[in-house]
């Protein structure tokens, strides 16, 4: 079997080679001439997968590792008898801690307490669920919206809607797919009108996809109010995006909310579990071998609560070198910030999930079983 595959998936090469022969390369450049004897298509969100792309083609079966399929025409696909495999949920957790990071880091350099804030998750799938746990754990009061899974009757949580979101918190974190149909559409979700009914001083997060916000209207939104504070992990027209706004947001970073070594090992694992199973085939590779050893964190005494979480968040992921990353490349031609952007993303820092992690504490006053319960180890 052959496979083509995005270059810049972990460890692709080694996963996949099991299983066929594995050709690589950058995942913006696949075309259909390069899939006329290929089986199997290995991806990203940066591949767009239609009719133009596999019409006449070999291609079986595609695999994504990312969480979303927005860039795949599913329809398509189940017509064509084509399978398809995504990896949802395998960078959830990485997802959650980087929101935890913005708001804990934004809070100690604009001078807030994010203790006293009142948060409001859109969006309660992998990851606005383990946000909600994580802001809970720390005593930070939460609504969640979810208009699908509320109507879906699975769950018992409360649900509120997101002009109470809108009206009710001031720090919004957006967790939902992107969507363009349907009875909740999500394209745009927050337009110059929502955009304009956010609370004073309220601080958005957006690490979901970049076409969630309207951009431009939340550029024009800014240039009226300087009270919002914004942190945008995600993009209109990645990796093109609008550079006033990237240079007017007060957190940047490039796509890499989810981008921690187990989140994308991990996404590398199921897309490569789906292909064996679909192909009847096996692969030696399993993420385990790829991790490193755990880590620690030596937390100082502080003279606040939240000074010591703020060390603690600060030293587990350090989320102001990746907007420093991002920024430096501002001044650039709109071909050179592209690369820049995507060269980011490829030669990414290791980051490890918090439970890689052994928290040792000298008079801290955080709680051991808090630390824990977020998902930490404790001890020496």
């Amino acid at each position: 079997m052959k496979i083509l595959a995005d270059q810049n998936i972990p460890c692709v090469a080694d996963a996949f080679q099991d299983l066929g022969e594995v050709t690589l390369m950058p995942g913006r450049e696949i075309r259909r001439e390069h899939l006329d004897d290929c089986q199997c298509l290995v991806i990203r969100t940066v591949t767009r997968v239609d009719a133009s792309l596999l019409d006449n083609t070999r291609v079986e079966f595609v695999a994504t590792a990312t969480i979303g399929t927005d860039h795949i025409d599913l329809d398509y696909l189940a017509k064509s008898g084509i399978g398809c495999s995504n990896a949802a949920g395998c960078n959830a957790e990485a997802a959650s801690e980087y929101v935890i990071s913005g708001l804990f880091a934004l809070a100690q350099r604009k001078g807030f307490d994010p203790f006293q804030l009142k948060a409001g998750i859109v969006g309660f799938g992998n990851v606005g669920s383990r946000l909600y746990q994580k802001l809970d754990s720390l005593g930070i009061e939460c609504l969640a919206c979810d208009p699908p899974l509320q109507e879906s009757g699975t769950t018992r949580r409360n649900f509120v809607n997101l002009d109470t979101i809108l009206k009710e918190c001031n720090f919004i974190s957006l967790h939902v797919p992107l969507t363009s149909v349907g009875r909740h559409p999500t394209f745009h979700l927050l337009d110059t009108e929502r955009l304009q009914r956010l609370a004073d001083g309220c601080l958005l997060v957006n690490a979901a996809r970049g076409e969630v916000v309207d951009n431009q209207a939340l550029l024009n939104v800014l240039k009226q109010r300087d009270d919002l504070l914004v942190c945008l992990d995600t993009w209109e027209n990645e990796p093109n995006l609008l550079r006033e706004l990237l240079l007017r947001v007060d957190l940047a970073t490039p796509h890499i909310a989810g981008y921690s070594v187990e989140g994308r090992l991990r996404g590398t694992q199921m897309v490569l579990d789906a292909v064996s199973e679909y192909f009847k085939l096996s692969s030696r590779w399993h993420m385990t071998q790829q991790l490193p050893p755990d880590r620690k964190l030596n937390i100082q005494a502080s003279d606040s609560n939240a000074s010591a979480w703020q060390d603690l968040f600060c030293q587990h992921f350090d989320i102001w070198r990746d907007h420093e990353a991002l920024t430096a490349g501002s001044h650039l031609d709109e071909a050179s910030f592209a690369r820049h952007f995507d060269a980011l993303r490829r030669v990414y820092p290791d980051r490890l999930e918090y439970e890689r992690f052994i928290v040792q504490q000298q008079d801290s006053g955080l709680p051991a079983e808090l630390i824990q319960q977020l998902g930490f180890q404790t001890g020496f």
